[in-house]
């Protein structure tokens, strides 16, 4: 591999012009999403706390939401805070080696999320289509190796992903025309041959994306066949509430990367390339414990009951 040492003479920073159109509205843009980051943050942090201390919560289900709102954390605090820097200056430098920095942990939690969501299909295929058999099949040991390989393979890929942009040369053009360091414009910028980089990212987007897609609409047929198998009609609605909003989460995460990652980068414009990642890292880590929460009994009871102790301390 080659090193960076004459990149880093050749460019030592990028310059990252977020929404050039936003900045006559700069002001209510940020706030905007100063107030979505600290919600995001407060939702998720709420999450990971009721399923950290929650009796109620100690099902597979929960446990993966937990890991869920955590990537969610990573993936926000990774980006957001310098797009707020970026809106409120009207384009903002970024040091070299932080942008790779932001370029690798933003891979790490969209590929984590990714297989995340795909265990808790797993998850919700056996609750009701082998609801006998669930206890013994989704086991204590399995829900960790699921949650430890979804993160042990978000590092790995993302790692990939990184090595194989790290390794091209940046010697001339240094303006990223997005709001954070992303894969496609990153290379866009490089002044070696990306011709390997073309070829190899999307078989790499192709194992991160479709696969684990592919594998979360197998699942959802079966839990299809069977819902629509149980006679009453209570049966059904009570089994499909507990993996609609699941399905909700995915439709919006992987319709937003599939037309990213999987669409050519310039087969759409750059506006609507900003809208979509603005939509999957910012709007979409605030509903999801939103989404979870509104159709959840045991996350609403769990609510109620810690704000309840509360009361009661506050009073005592």
């Amino acid at each position: 591999m080659k090193t960076h040492e004459a990149n880093s003479t050749a460019v030592t920073e990028f310059l990252i012009l977020g929404f050039p159109a936003l900045n006559g509205y700069k002001f209510p843009f940020f706030s905007i999403v100063l107030v979505m980051y600290c919600l995001t943050l407060c939702e998720n942090l709420l999450i990971i706390f009721l399923v950290s201390t929650s009796q109620r919560l100690r099902s597979p289900m929960f446990f993966f939401l937990g890991h869920l709102a955590l990537t969610d954390i990573v993936l926000v605090s990774n980006i957001v805070p310098k797009l707020l820097d970026i809106i409120i200056r009207e384009g903002g430098a970024i040091p070299f080696v932080d942008c790779f920095a932001q370029f690798y942990f933003y891979g790490v939690s969209i590929c984590a999320e990714c297989f995340l969501l795909t265990a808790m299909s797993y998850d919700r295929y056996l609750a009701i289509c082998r609801p006998l058999h669930y206890t013994s099949l989704m086991s204590v040991p399995l829900r960790y190796s699921l949650v430890l390989s979804s993160w042990g393979l978000g590092f790995i890929l993302a790692l990939m992903t990184f090595l194989l942009v790290f390794d091209l040369d940046f010697c001339g053009p240094n303006v990223i025309n997005h709001f954070f360091c992303d894969f496609a414009p990153l290379v866009e910028l490089a002044c070696s041959d990306t011709t390997v980089v073309s070829i190899e990212m999307p078989v790499l987007s192709a194992s991160l994306i479709l696969s684990p897609f592919l594998f979360i609409i197998i699942t959802y047929v079966y839990i299809f066949i069977t819902i629509f198998g149980i006679p009453s009609t209570s049966g059904r609605q009570k089994s499909f509430s507990t993996c609609s909003s699941h399905l909700v989460v995915v439709s919006v995460y992987y319709g937003s990367m599939l037309i990213i990652y999987m669409v050519p980068y310039r087969g759409h414009s750059l506006s609507i390339n900003k809208f979509l990642s603005l939509v999957y890292i910012v709007l979409t880590p605030l509903l999801n414990p939103v989404i979870y929460s509104l159709r959840n009994q045991e996350i609403q009871a769990s609510v109620r009951k810690h704000l309840k102790v509360r009361g009661h301390k506050g009073l005592l």
